[in-house]
């Protein structure tokens, strides 16, 4: 629907600001482009001009404009010579004198054109249509008479074939007895190189083509006539009878009137003008450009959608190019190129706005889980987080405070009290655990599980998890001394908190579970219960913390961990041995510690076995649990 919807603004909005002239303007620049990109030359056998250049003004060294008498001897040069029709491109609308006017009245004929204008003056009163033709005694002997008017595109550029009937080149070439084609209105002229691109000889030599021209130049070609500056103009300098066609956009020059209409000719003759596309071709065309777009983003976007969108841009450009070159019609690129654009970029903002609606939520999400490095990383790499449930090896840690109940039973009429300490104990401890790297999972009451290794790899899981698990001993004593000095200064009754933990490492599963409603990130298996029944088993022994086998393994490199019994815990039948870390140095005793063991597993071991009086101050952080083990002997 989003990209329905996208598409559908696009094509209404490129419909709309298609209407504005700068958006036809850029379309009659891309054709420039497209119609000159391959360096076209025009057709052999086509006209040759003869100009009115700079040489010419030197050698003939008179006043301009020059006697038309000596247009007149041109013309009989040029017959002469082979020409097969000749075309002036000067005006002869106005008397000069009759000698020179008789000159040039009695060496036209039918092979001979002349130039007249058409000019539309438009007023606040009225519109008003000026035609100019050459000396009626011209026409009347047989010379024929061809608009050479031009009309420029709003950027000052010459595109467009002029669409009179008896235009100068269509007269030129009825002149030559060649059939030419009316081009529809508006049909774009095939421009042919820079300035000078035509055949060119000055005015002079065509005087006396004998003496300064090879034989048969002029045999059986049209020649047209005309003011054409050697050096052609500056674009900015401006220049008479100059004009920019499309190949200015390479060259920066202007090109003569008289090297234009030859530029026509050959465009009605041999069929080169381009017509541009109706608006349904366009239209299907743009339609084509939204569809391939909305497929390459139909699933995602990336750096391909840039990559498809340069890749479609030049497939675009290339179609309009062969379109001109190939078939003569003008399909500008620019119209699917834009739609393209802006269907492949609006939804790539749609998706860059998504994916940081989505690192937003990911952020909230896992604020109150993980630690805020941990939340930037995640945020950064979504696809490090796989929703829905993965299988992946975590550490799983419970921690529980002993006679928590019996605390809160005491402080029953005081709920608020309550709370507060349950809020002071909860929060050093979960500082600790997303300082080491964990996600807490959840907290039931005053007991805390967290795990790690999810949802960001972690591949000491196991040691960060003990390390912090001793830290969170560390905030618990931290926390009873601050009673203490409470309990002294208020006098309120003193609550010690003794904390047991349970840390086991195993396969579990991990991800986002509950329902569509609600959920939370959690893990679940067996691991993650063996855990749960470590830290309850941790008060049976006397110590504070009880590791898994698979921890104990991990971390035993970094601390000195000892196995304290086997126990088959509830839900399994084979036993599992469990284990606590020693913070002192005591090495020296783990033999006899190990010796202990044996005997409590083989059924060895009796009350009066002096390992019960040793073991206590070889190992004090032990000491509680030999008691235990004495105490369980003598209640058997």
């Amino acid at each position: 629907m989003r990209l329905l919807v996208l598409a559908l603004v696009t094509l209404v909005t490129i419909s709309l600001i298609s209407r504005l002239p700068a958006w036809t303007l850029t379309e009659l620049r891309t054709f420039d482009y497209l119609s000159t990109i391959d360096d076209p030359v025009p057709p052999d056998g086509g006209p040759i001009i003869v100009a009115i250049d700079e040489p010419s003004l030197a050698d003939i060294n008179a006043q301009w404009p020059w006697p038309r008498s000596l247009h007149a001897e041109l013309v009989k040069q040029l017959r002469a010579a082979g020409a097969k029709a000749i075309g002036l491109d000067i005006i002869m609308a106005e008397p000069s004198t009759p000698e020179n006017d008789q000159a040039v009245s009695s060496v036209v004929g039918p092979d001979v054109v002349l130039a007249g204008d058409e000019t539309l003056i438009q007023t606040p009163q009225a519109a008003q249509l000026l035609r100019t033709t050459p000396l009626p005694q011209m026409t009347e002997a047989g010379a024929r008479t061809g608009i050479a008017s031009i009309t420029l595109n709003g950027d000052g550029i010459f595109r467009n074939i002029p669409s009179y009937e008896d235009g100068f080149a269509m007269e030129l070439a009825k002149a030559a007895g060649i059939k030419a084609l009316q081009l529809p209105a508006g049909s774009l002229i095939q421009s042919f190189g820079p300035a000078r691109s035509y055949p060119t000889v000055s005015y002079y030599q065509a005087l006396d083509p004998k003496n300064f021209l090879p034989p048969d130049t002029f045999r059986d070609r049209v020649v047209l006539v005309g003011l054409s500056l050697q050096n052609a103009p500056e674009i900015d300098q401006g220049g008479a009878d100059a004009y920019a066609m499309p190949y200015t956009v390479h060259t920066g020059k202007l090109v003569s009137g008289v090297e234009l209409q030859a530029t026509v000719y050959d465009n009605i003759v041999h069929g080169l003008a381009i017509r541009e596309a109706g608006l349904p071709v366009v239209a299907i065309c743009i339609l084509i450009a939204v569809l391939l777009a909305a497929a390459t983003v139909w699933k995602a976007t990336s750096w391909r959608t840039l990559v498809a969108t340069a890749a479609a841009v030049l497939t675009f450009a290339a179609a309009s190019y062969a379109g001109i070159r190939f078939t003569h019609v003008f399909v500008s690129p620019l119209g699917p190129t834009v739609a393209f654009v802006a269907v492949a970029f609006g939804q790539a903002a749609f998706d860059y706005a998504q994916e940081r609606h989505q690192k937003r939520q990911i952020t909230r999400a896992f604020a109150q889980y993980i630690s805020p490095d941990l939340v930037r990383r995640l945020s950064n790499d979504p696809s490090q987080l796989k929703l829905g449930g993965e299988r992946r090896t975590l550490t799983v840690l419970f921690s529980d405070v002993r006679g928590f109940t019996t605390i809160a039973e005491t402080m029953k009429d005081d709920p608020e009290q309550l709370t507060t300490l349950i809020n002071r104990l909860l929060t050093p401890l979960s500082d600790v655990v997303m300082d080491h790297g964990g996600t807490i999972d959840k907290y039931m009451g005053d007991c805390i599980m967290a795990f790690w290794n999810a949802p960001l790899d972690d591949p000491d899981h196991a040691l960060h998890a003990v390390k912090a698990s001793i830290a969170m001993q560390d905030a618990i004593a931290t926390l009873n001394r601050e009673l203490e000095r409470e309990a002294a200064a208020t006098g309120r009754p003193l609550h010690i908190l003794k904390m047991g933990v349970g840390i086991n490492t195993g396969e579990c599963i991990v991800g986002n579970m509950g329902s569509t409603r609600r959920f939370d990130y959690s893990c679940l298996g067996d691991s993650v219960n063996l855990a749960s029944r470590l830290e309850g088993a941790s008060k049976n022994y006397g110590v504070a913390l009880l590791l898994g086998e698979e921890t104990a393994r991990l971390v035993a490199n970094s601390y000195t961990v000892v196995e304290l019994d086997r126990i088959i815990v509830k839900g399994r039948t084979v036993p599992s041995p469990v284990f606590t870390v020693l913070y002192g140095s005591h090495r020296s005793a783990l033999p006899d510690h190990n010796a202990f063991l044996e005997a409590k597993y083989a059924g060895r071991l009796t009350m009066a076995d002096p390992a019960f009086e040793t073991l206590p101050k070889a190992i004090p952080e032990l000491s509680a649990y030999y008691a235990l083990i004495r105490g369980g002997l003598a209640k058997d």
